[in-house]
């Protein structure tokens, strides 16, 4: 049976199809039907905030100023770490890697949830979907992989103060591989995920996710193998996290001075892990145990914490607990004002 899919067809939300696209389906083949969802993209459905059309305003305007006072934050701190020499050590070089990391995490959210408010259309196309679903989960190994880096650096600093200089002379070559790491784990990931045929259309969230996987009519025994690996490679970070950890504590323990240490740079970064953890926590929760409709939109607002909360307290916590951050934030601030004033 010879039928032709219509080409000014595009990705339609199954909430508003008409009489003429039901009476296609009807007559269409399964296989012609589901290769022309593959390729025609995925509908995205998102948080339906209220009918009030006012409202979509205020919650754009609300959005628009978390993205706003993320980028203002991290981009603060960058050029502080930048600009003064003497904040050219290893940990405030990986903070300054972990900084730029949450402007990307949240510049692959913010941007295209912006335009979903606004639309009255929540469709994404396919390619625009997979490069989120790479955005978004190399954010997330790029950040494990910082956090554990960060970590070992802590653990030589307190632990082993005099190898710490020698160990620790490859700082770019440290940054540089955690990110090619990450970005070739979720390479893989979304190579694999991209060329399964896809039976349905609807991703219950306001992102998309590998949850792709699961819409998929195809074989994916090979994307699942490949996700135990990855689980693997989080649990082997967290691992040398926890060690590199446990001989802090023991030494924080011993020694009053390494006890201060502890509390000025490493309490921090287990804020910052606890944090991103913990965020993390709710969207993997999400994705296991939601499925009814009731509190959708505060389910997907819990769901998107891990891109909202660790780059918006992570330039808090290290703005304020850091002494030589905060110290010459604090001078450069009073340099600027002490200058317009003369002027």
């Amino acid at each position: 049976m010879n039928t032709k899919v219509p080409v000014a067809v595009h990705s339609l939300n199954v909430h508003t199809l008409d009489v003429q696209w039901l009476q296609w389906r009807m007559l269409v083949p399964a296989e012609v039907y589901h290769q022309f969802l593959g390729f025609t993209g995925i509908d995205l459905e998102v948080v339906q905030l209220a009918p009030v059309h006012t409202l979509k305003y205020f919650c754009f305007t609300v959005v628009m100023s978390l993205y706003l006072l993320i980028l203002c934050a991290n981009v603060l701190l960058i050029v502080v770490i930048c600009v003064n020499r003497s904040l050219h050590e290893p940990m405030y070089m990986f903070l300054c890697s972990l900084f730029v990391n949450e402007l990307y995490g949240s510049t692959g959210l913010f941007p295209s949830l912006l335009v979903q408010i606004l639309s009255d259309v929540h469709t994404v196309s396919a390619p625009l979907c997979f490069l989120q679903i790479f955005c978004l989960y190399s954010y997330v190994c790029v950040e494990f992989c910082i956090l554990a880096v960060m970590s070992y650096d802590r653990y030589l600093a307190i632990c082993c103060p005099l190898q710490y200089h020698t160990r620790m002379t490859t700082v770019s070559v440290l940054i540089a591989v955690s990110w090619i790491y990450a970005l070739l784990l979720v390479a893989v990931t979304v190579s694999l995920s991209s060329p399964l045929q896809l039976c349905g259309n609807i991703i219950n969230k306001v992102y998309c996710d590998n949850y792709v996987v699961k819409l998929s009519c195809s074989d994916s025994t090979l994307n699942n193998i490949y996700a135990f690996m990855l689980i693997f490679s989080h649990l082997s970070q967290t691992a040398l996290i926890m060690v590199s950890y446990v001989h802090l504590i023991r030494a924080a323990i011993r020694s009053q001075a390494d006890r201060r240490k502890f509390m000025q740079t490493c309490l921090p970064h287990l804020i910052t892990l606890l944090v991103f953890t913990t965020s993390l926590m709710f969207d993997t929760m999400y994705s296991r145990y939601s499925g009814g409709s009731t509190m959708k939109a505060l389910q997907n607002a819990l769901a998107a914490q891990f891109l909202v909360v660790p780059p918006l307290i992570n330039p808090i916590i290290y703005g304020l607990n850091l002494q030589q951050i905060r110290s010459r934030m604090v001078h450069r601030f009073t340099h600027r004002t002490g200058t317009f004033r003369k002027n």
